[in-house]
């Protein structure tokens, strides 16, 4: 449908009329200058057509055009059918684990020994790309907790940013309190029953500000549920001198206080030995339902003025074509003034 976003413009129409009813009328004087070209120019009209006529077809172009400036200065604009944006959905905010034990090479993916960090970034990736309708966050965690993405609807970048993320960056040790209070800070403001915090590490908290535990009793106090998840192998064979030997490389990971963060909050603790059991418990959190909130819409609009302006200068021009008496009179007003041989009256 059609709008106009400043219909008072419409008020303007009668103007030229009250113009005309409201001033007085000039009589009829003898010009201070004779011009020679108006001669020339009342000539040529007198010799194409009757003045009535011309006089009657000039008032209409005027009127048309006056109609269509206004018609502009109304600011005529095409709404478009209401359209639903996504609005449902959960406030999500990720939290990855990047110490330097994340680079062991206890994992394998596609018949390919690699790193931990890896594989997370495969498969939590994946997880971020089906998370269609929901913000997203990344904070990445070592020594410090950073905030690499604020909640955003833009998977893409979060994905990004997750893949380019380098090994250690953020220190080789492991802050899990830091970093799920900087995850709180960030959810605070949103829907209470939509704040959900997905945390993965492989190991134990050894350094950061505030402990896990009242990490974790601050985010049920904000109602934030927490899902931890504990990623590592169980065993890895490490060649030796003389012969191989089987190792657990996860011996550092804090099982116990991962249990009690995600119970104290309404969260579930799982665990993960190698990149098919973290796709699975990824897929498994990529069901959680959607909260519902509030539907919100918009309109396309699209402005038409250039549309009556356009036109008001066709005819415009259009009246310079009908009465060449205007360019005559322009095209002398353009020379010389000597050249106009202009005469006082007598």
């Amino acid at each position: 449908m059609i709008e106009f976003l400043w219909p008072w413009a419409a008020y303007f129409l009668p103007l030229p009329l009250l113009v005309y009813l409201i001033l007085p009328k000039s009589e009829k004087q003898d010009a201070a200058l004779h011009v020679p070209f108006y001669q020339s120019a009342y000539a040529y009209e007198s010799a194409n057509q009757s003045t009535t006529t011309r006089n009657l077809v000039r008032r209409i172009l005027l009127v048309l055009t006056w109609l269509l400036l206004v018609l502009a200065a109304a600011r005529p604009q095409w709404v478009g059918d209401p359209v639903e944006l996504p609005a449902t959905g959960r406030d999500l905010m990720l939290a990855v684990d990047i110490s330097g034990s994340m680079g062991t090479e206890d994992m394998e993916l596609n018949n390919k020994q690699v790193t931990r960090l890896r594989v997370v970034k495969d498969v939590v990736g994946d997880f971020v790309e089906r998370r269609k309708g929901d913000r997203l966050g990344l904070i990445l965690f070592g020594s410090q907790a950073y905030l690499q993405t604020p909640l955003t609807f833009d998977r893409n970048t979060v994905r990004s940013l997750l893949t380019e993320t380098p090994l250690g960056i953020a220190g080789g040790k492991t802050a899990i309190g830091d970093a799920i209070g900087l995850a709180v800070k960030r959810l605070h403001d949103r829907p209470v029953d939509s704040r959900i915090l997905i945390l993965l590490t492989d190991g134990q908290n050894n350094v950061g500000e505030v402990s896990p535990i009242q990490a974790a009793q601050i985010a049920a106090q904000e109602g934030v549920k927490i899902y931890t998840v504990g990623f590592g192998a169980d065993e890895l064979v490490v060649s030796g001198l003389l012969f191989n030997r089987t190792i657990n490389p996860s011996t550092e990971l804090d099982t116990e206080t991962l249990t009690q963060i995600a119970k104290a909050t309404g969260g579930i603790y799982q665990r993960a030995r190698n990149s098919g059991e973290l796709a699975a418990i990824y897929k498994e959190l990529d069901r959680l339902e959607p909260i519902e909130q509030d539907l919100e819409t918009y309109r396309p609009v699209k402005s038409l003025y250039y549309w009556p302006l356009g036109l008001a200068l066709v005819v415009s021009f259009l009246i310079g074509l009908l009465y060449p008496q205007v360019r005559i009179g322009f095209s002398q007003l353009l020379k010389p003034a000597k050249q106009l041989n202009m005469e006082p009256s007598k």
